[in-house]
């Protein structure tokens, strides 16, 4: 009989979501993947994880800080690309005139090398601890290199 507590069983058995965590230096942010606007580099990226690197500020950007990833390949082209990152919001250069990197932005950003104007992927945002933000960006820009650590728990 399908009564409601066989449907409260099936619902029970439904695996729970896991939870996008980024630790950057004393912080730690819950995040989203864009899965719906960029999924191919949201798979890209997983396969990755957890994913280990050291944010540095940006030198030609603005308020953001960067992951140098010199030659690693995701295997990805654009998709959901910016080059204007609202703060929160991380993406990721594939590489081509410059170095592969990821970005996050944390105040105003305009995505840009020593070549001139980039754009990256918006495959992240933030969704909670927003208000460190603007702190941990400060971080890096007065203190130096961050261990950053995206992780799916």
């Amino acid at each position: 009989m399908d009564g409601p507590n066989h449907f409260n069983k099936r619902i029970q058995k439904k695996k729970p979501m896991s939870q996008l965590i980024v630790r950057a230096g004393e912080f730690t942010f819950e995040a989203r993947f864009e899965e719906a606007l960029a999924p191919k580099t949201v798979a890209a990226f997983r396969k990755a994880m957890p994913f280990e690197s050291q944010a540095i500020h940006v030198r030609w950007s603005g308020e953001g800080v960067w992951m140098p990833l010199g030659d690693l390949d995701f295997g990805v082209s654009y998709e959901n690309h910016t080059s204007y990152p609202a703060p929160g919001q991380i993406i990721l250069y594939p590489g081509g005139i410059s170095e592969t990197e990821i970005l996050l932005a944390y105040g105003g950003v305009h995505f840009a090398s020593k070549m001139g104007q980039l754009a990256g992927n918006h495959f992240i945002t933030l969704t909670s601890g927003l208000e460190n933000l603007t702190a941990f960006g400060k971080t890096v820009l007065w203190k130096g290199a961050q261990k950053i650590r995206f992780e799916e728990v």
